[in-house]
């Protein structure tokens, strides 16, 4: 199985901006799981607080192979959450691993 974990960093927003675009993006996040067959598991994270240098999110998902992952990448489904996180993150940090 392969582990795919991305954490995002959003753009400066003011607070309760921010708090509704992480609601926003967790709800996309975690909807792919319905919409993408080759995704086993979805968790997403958020970061308990608001103001922080820190990462705002992660994401957590499970694949059987790396074929699997790569289809995902590609998906129209994705493709769109992407396009969203794209235009509302300014960084994004990701490890793929074996488990």
């Amino acid at each position: 199985m392969i582990n795919h974990v991305v954490l995002f960093k959003l753009n400066e927003y003011p607070i309760e901006e921010k708090a509704k675009i992480i609601i926003e993006l967790k709800s996309l996040l975690e909807g792919l799981k319905d919409k993408i067959g080759e995704v086993k598991y979805i968790e997403v994270g958020t970061n308990h607080e608001l103001k922080t240098n820190g990462f705002d999110i992660v994401l957590i998902s499970h694949f059987e192979t790396h074929e699997d992952l790569n289809k995902y990448r590609v998906h129209p489904e994705h493709l769109k959450v992407v396009k969203r996180i794209g235009e509302t993150t300014i960084s994004r940090a990701a490890v793929d691993y074996l488990f």
